[in-house]
């Protein structure tokens, strides 16, 4: 497989996913269900193998890409779904491969002829609703079969299989961890008894992408604008006075809009998943906008400029009779970005989408080597039995 189709945002594979399922293909899909000890990608991350020999996404650096392209095959040829374990701590499993492997971790991978089975997850994910996808990786001895499925809807608390037919599905044990996992967007193996013995299921949360909302039409956007696509923001570039034509101007975005800074509460839809980052350069602008987002549920308002311009634009909000108190300032980061010591506009904008990323992620920024314990966070849910996670 190429680079380009390795390094391919997770949206982007998902959406080949839902155009694939509109055509003839016979298509395989991979997914991480399980990693013990340390890898690349973690459960949930996504690899898409077509007929024609090659993939799109990344399940590991490089390592395992064109192993999985031949047992997709396969799995294609058989039309059924295959677990496969790839133990990366084993010297004499590297030597088979050919691979000089350094991710030093046990990554189990399923492999499924994609179906129709399927489309509810896509469909729900590009429609803004978060959904719990529930596998079967072992079915034990009931009704329920390797690669059977169901959805989870976190609005009505339903378990909805995919053909239809109930056949024991666990609801109760299932609920609670689709529930948490599909509003973290995070994927678990869960293991829940049953009458017919254990039941080992991979329950992944789809949640819809991050808003990132940019303010300003400068060429400084650009950079902004690409790099946040890439990290699987939904992005899009707001721009005033129509004197560009923004959607010409930076086609990376999702979405583009010209307005008024006295109208982006009421155009825009700013909520607990909305970033934003106010880059207009025009003072008046800046002022207006900022406050409409410090008035609205937005967790991250980044600001283009030194801190003395802000305290400039705080003094002219106090002549005004506004005050804003120090918990809603905490929302707001001024000078955007994190302290990376670039000053190129791509270095910038990486500061900036970096510093985005973080607060996103619930993280404090810091180097990898100070960090005590894995890099990735481990997800960790029970089911509704009480029975912890696998």
């Amino acid at each position: 497989m190429t680079h380009d189709n390795w390094s391919v945002p997770e949206t982007e594979v998902l959406q080949r996913v839902r155009d694939r399922l509109d055509g003839e293909s016979t298509d395989v899909l991979a997914t991480i269900v399980d990693v013990e000890g340390n890898a690349y990608r973690r459960p949930g991350a996504k690899m898409l193998l077509d007929e024609a020999g090659s993939g799109l996404g990344s399940i590991t650096a490089g390592c395992l890409e064109d192993e999985l392209i031949s047992v997709g095959a396969e799995v294609r040829e058989s039309g059924r779904p295959r677990l496969v374990t790839y133990d990366l701590m084993e010297d004499d499993d590297a030597e088979v491969w050919g691979l000089g492997v350094g991710c030093n971790g046990v990554i189990e991978v399923l492999l499924e002829p994609l179906t129709e089975t399927y489309r509810p997850a896509v469909d729900a994910f590009f429609g803004g609703r978060p959904v719990g996808v529930v596998t079967v990786l072992e079915g034990g001895d009931g009704p329920l079969a390797q690669g059977d499925r169901a959805y989870y809807d976190p609005d009505d608390g339903a378990l909805r299989p995919e053909d239809g037919e109930d056949r024991d599905w666990p609801t109760d044990a299932i609920a609670g961890p689709a529930a948490e996992l599909a509003d973290r967007g995070k994927a678990d193996t869960v293991t829940v008894a049953t009458d017919d013995g254990e039941l080992t299921l991979f329950v992944e949360g789809l949640a819809p992408p991050a808003e990132l909302v940019v303010f300003g039409t400068g060429h400084d956007v650009g950079p902004v604008t690409e790099l946040a696509a890439k990290n699987d923001f939904h992005v899009t570039v707001v721009g005033f006075r129509g004197a560009v034509d923004v959607a010409e101007r930076f086609p990376a975005a999702d979405r583009t809009l010209t307005t008024s800074p006295g109208t982006v509460a009421t155009d825009l839809d700013l909520d607990e998943r909305t970033y934003a980052v106010v880059m207009t350069h025009n003072f008046v602008d800046d002022r207006l906008t900022v406050e409409a987002l410090l008035d609205s549920p937005v967790p991250y308002v980044g600001l283009m400029g030194p801190r003395e311009r802000f305290e400039e634009m705080l003094e002219d909000v106090a002549a005004e009779g506004t005050q804003f108190g120090a918990e809603t300032l905490e929302a707001l980061y001024t000078p955007v970005g994190l302290d990376l010591g670039g000053g190129s506009p791509w270095q910038i904008a990486h500061s900036i989408v970096a510093e985005v990323l973080a607060v996103s992620n619930d993280r404090q920024p810091g180097h990898l080597q100070a960090r005590e314990g894995p890099i990735h966070d481990r997800v960790d849910v029970q089911s509704g039995e009480g029975a912890p996670t696998q």
